[in-house]
């Protein structure tokens, strides 16, 4: 089946369902992927299919709302920022069942550039990857809003501190990423997280001991202090 740039969202489904592979489903799973709509399709292969398909919002709205989850990971690559509203991200995050998902979309909600009103908010929420979402967005924020001044990205570390202790697996290793890269986003940043960093380390909660402790050893890594020159 043959792609164009304007097929339609129950066409892109179809080529998705060709490309099945069952065998792949039990590997997704050892990752800790939600395979319950999985068609075992790996991420390059989807990332070839974005690429023959033009971003399209309402496209990628139909995509979503299919459940599938190699068509909710188009949804994320081909949707278009501009169009996208808080309601829907909204509602895409009560949809949230996998990290994979929720680092997917992470991208598409800060290129549409609601990450001032979703972090905080997300964040607060107590379902697991809707809180995850909020720090997949602070580390998507640290490395790829570059003309934003360091400041704003190194006011998120007052949420990650908050949120150090929540031990729920997925939200732990987005915390932990989230420091980290705002760790390694610049010179002046890395003191501010570094500084968390080690604060966390030295605490009694578990989760935060394994956030600061991870953290500290690739901020003080040689590449890192290279890279910064600090």
């Amino acid at each position: 089946m043959t792609l164009s740039p304007s097929s339609p969202a129950d066409a892109v489904i179809a080529h998705l369902q060709s490309l099945r592979r069952e065998e792949n489903r039990a590997g997704m799973a050892r990752f800790g992927i939600e395979t319950a709509t999985a068609l075992g399709i790996s991420n390059a292969d989807l990332r070839r299919v974005a690429q023959k398909i033009k971003p399209d919002h309402g496209r990628s709205l139909a995509l979503w709302d299919s459940g599938i989850r190699e068509a909710r990971l188009l949804a994320s690559f081909t949707g278009e920022p501009g169009k996208l509203t808080l309601e829907t991200a909204r509602q895409w995050a009560g949809d949230f069942n996998s990290w994979e998902i929720v680092d997917g979309v992470a991208d598409l909600f800060v290129d549409a550039r609601l990450e001032n009103t979703l972090i905080p908010e997300f964040a607060a929420d107590e379902r697991e990857f809707v809180r995850r979402s909020a720090f997949a967005m602070i580390a998507v924020s640290a490395v790829h809003l570059k003309n934003e001044p360091d400041d704003t990205i190194l006011a998120w570390l007052a949420l990650i501190e908050a949120h150090a202790g929540d031990e729920r697996n997925f939200v732990k290793k987005a915390v932990n990423w989230a420091l980290r890269q705002i760790g390694k986003r610049s010179t002046r940043c890395h003191g501010p997280a570094l500084s968390l960093a080690r604060s966390l380390a030295a605490g009694s909660d578990r989760a935060a001991r394994w956030i600061g402790k991870d953290a500290v050893r690739e901020l003080t890594s040689n590449a890192v202090l290279q890279k910064l020159k600090v």
